[in-house]
């Protein structure tokens, strides 16, 4: 592929030692969140314990507390953070729309619903038995939204997915609405899992959500120089040898994977695909090749971040990192957008 695909003009007027430095210095940051995650709770427990235990379980609680319940809960945190801020720049790239997140292809409100009927009418109530119900909803949508937005002479357009996208949002909402407020049962169980959060989730449901996660930032990355070409308009994408309909379908697919499984695990998390991407943007410009690792690290980032403020701000309570993504990043969105003019995509 040429090199003008693989390496967008704006891109070249940052310095290349800055994107390196960038992600050398997200890791540090990541690493130092990990132990925060692990310290910080209800009971706090010195970084050089927290370092014991995981070497050794004496048997105490401080060892429960780190192992059984911090660890897993950071973990899941991670791999959530890496799923939704990557899906949230494959979206906006796909459909080259910057204000594009995971949500736009129908695939959150296609697991909540599917989590509501799992609840109402099925009797689950353990969150780990969600994940399944979830991620199947999630995928249902997907593929309805790609078929909507396939009809007709032109295929599955940038605009036409995002308005089938819409659509089916809107229709799968009024249902959630109808089921959880028909069913008060449902939705008190409904509204603690529909708000975003990490707290009980343990290695069971990584191990479930993880292979499907893997599969879609392998699959994510891989796109990166076609997706380049694309952004240069269609008629420039197929004259650099990008396959227009193969990238958007693969892209479809990894979306799906990754925001689906993330939703399962977490339930929906507001900002962080719509986020992430443009922080990432402003610090490597346009390169997809730049801005998938990035995501890869500043969506977990976020995502530990707000877990551990929400931990501290209402102690010995707890606000769900739903709650805190949603208040940190609407300013940070609209700091951005104020100081920074929304690239095109």
């Amino acid at each position: 592929m040429s090199s003008v695909a693989a390496t967008p003009p704006a891109e070249r007027r940052l310095p290349r030692i800055t994107r390196p430095a960038g992600l050398l210095l997200g890791v540090a940051v990541l690493v130092l969140l990990v132990g925060l995650s692990a310290a910080v709770g209800t009971r706090s427990i010195p970084l050089g314990e927290v370092l014991d235990h995981l070497r050794a379980d004496d048997g105490s609680q401080d060892a429960a507390v780190v192992r059984d319940l911090r660890i897993p809960r950071t973990l899941v945190g991670i791999a959530v953070g890496v799923a939704l801020g990557l899906s949230g720049a494959l979206m906006q790239a796909i459909t080259r729309n910057p204000l594009a997140d995971p949500g736009i292809l129908g695939v959150q409100a296609g697991a909540s619903a599917a989590v509501v009927v799992a609840i109402g009418f099925l009797g689950v109530s353990d969150p780990s038995g969600y994940v399944w119900f979830a991620f199947a909803g999630a995928a249902l949508a997907s593929v309805a939204v790609y078929a909507l937005g396939s009809m007709g002479r032109g295929g599955a357009t940038p605009v036409r997915l995002a308005l089938a996208g819409t659509a089916t949002y809107a229709a799968l909402s009024a249902f959630i609405e109808g089921v959880t407020l028909l069913d008060p049962v449902a939705f008190d169980d409904f509204r603690f899992w529909r708000v975003g959060s990490l707290a009980g989730r343990d290695l069971d449901v990584l191990a479930q959500v993880g292979p499907f996660l893997l599969a879609g930032t392998l699959l994510a990355l891989g796109l990166a120089r076609s997706l380049n070409a694309i952004a240069l308009g269609d008629e420039t994408g197929r004259a650099l040898g990008a396959n227009l309909g193969r990238t958007r379908i693969l892209a479809a697919v990894a979306i799906t994977l990754l925001c689906g499984a993330a939703t399962a695990a977490a339930g929906p998390i507001a900002f962080v695909g719509l986020t992430i991407p443009h922080v990432a943007r402003a610090i490597t410009g346009p390169d997809q090749r730049w801005v998938f690792p990035y995501c890869v690290l500043l969506g977990p980032i976020l995502i530990l971040a707000a877990d551990v403020l929400g931990r501290v701000v209402v102690r010995p309570g707890e606000l769900q990192v739903g709650i805190v993504t949603a208040l940190v990043g609407a300013p940070v969105f609209i700091a951005l957008v104020r100081r920074t003019r929304i690239a095109q995509l």
